[in-house]
């Protein structure tokens, strides 16, 4: 993975570690008090840095099973995205987005909380998506712009219908509060020797896209969060509902995900990207250099946000 410079100093992150021994309560009032902004500007488009997956023990890049283990090359890899003007905020759990806010870095940027993270990664329940991070009430009382959901479903799954009652119940609760509802609706299928595998089939997504944006009392503050397959515009097609892209893990194909994305970001409800591991963690660019791209991709120009 390319080197880049220190965004978070040793002073810096210990002055993180200080703060949860004798001060704790100044996380959650940092997250808080941080200087807000709008959900989108005049492009009304939104690019994200997605950083919610060590919540549910997904560490692994590529080869390397313990890549985004290390805190502070986690912290100072989102410190250095969002020292981009293009970047518009970060998805993560309370305490990314709490130490980000602690170190000043979400000042003006938004902040979207992840939600139901109870499927680890690798583990024999981890379709069971259950409520584990943020809820509803504290995405609101905390100030928050949104909460994200992960709504993955394989048909013969018994614990699916908990997961879209609780995706469907934290939609109307965020959508009765004004703000952002992002679901990210997976398709999943069982591989012939046994295990889980992503459903890379565009009908299957064009299924669960259907399904997302009809959950909840109100779809009105409904977002999705979708992967970038081939053909986006029949999947976009089945909704009117924003749509921001994933990125997964490039690798050392990252202009082959790069040309997807601009491809994509021509059909008119795909308003934006959430990569995490594409950008904080790439295998050929450095960190700034891929964020400058996907800023560059997602604003045209720095003029055009809050």
């Amino acid at each position: 993975m390319a080197d880049h410079e220190r965004a978070v100093s040793d002073k810096d992150f210990q002055s993180v570690i200080e703060a949860r021994v004798r001060e704790p309560g100044r996380l959650p009032q940092a997250l808080a008090s941080r200087r807000r902004r709008p959900l989108v500007g005049e492009d009304g488009r939104m690019l994200l840095l997605a950083a919610d997956h060590t919540s549910r023990g997904k560490l692994a890049i590529g080869s390397d099973s313990m890549a985004a283990a290390d805190r502070h090359s986690l912290l100072d890899r989102l410190v250095t995205g969002l020292a981009d003007p293009r970047v518009d905020g970060v998805l993560g759990s309370a305490d990314v987005l709490e130490e980000l806010a602690l170190l000043g870095a979400l000042d003006g940027r938004l902040a979207v909380g992840t939600m139901n993270r109870g499927g680890i990664a690798g583990a024999l329940w981890e379709l069971d998506d259950r409520l584990t991070a943020y809820d509803a009430e504290h995405i609101v009382s905390l100030g928050l712009d949104g909460g994200k959901t992960l709504m993955r479903v394989e048909p013969t799954d018994p614990g699916v219908p908990r997961t879209l009652e609780t995706v469907a119940r934290l939609t109307t609760a965020l959508a009765d509060a004004g703000v952002m509802a992002l679901i990210e609706p997976l398709p999943y299928r069982t591989r012939p020797g046994g295990g889980l595998e992503l459903d890379p089939s565009e009908d299957a997504l064009i299924r669960m896209v259907a399904i997302a944006s009809g959950l909840g009392s109100s779809s009105a503050h409904t977002w999705l969060k979708i992967p970038a397959i081939v053909d986006l515009a029949r999947v976009a097609a089945a909704t009117t509902c924003p749509v921001l892209l994933l990125g997964g893990d490039a690798g050392r194909e990252h202009e082959q995900v790069f040309d997807a994305w601009e491809r994509a970001l021509q059909i008119p409800n795909i308003r934006g990207l959430v990569p995490g591991r594409a950008l904080l963690y790439p295998e050929v660019l450095s960190v700034r250099d891929a964020v400058d791209r996907a800023g560059a991709l997602v604003h045209p120009t720095a003029a055009t946000l809050p």
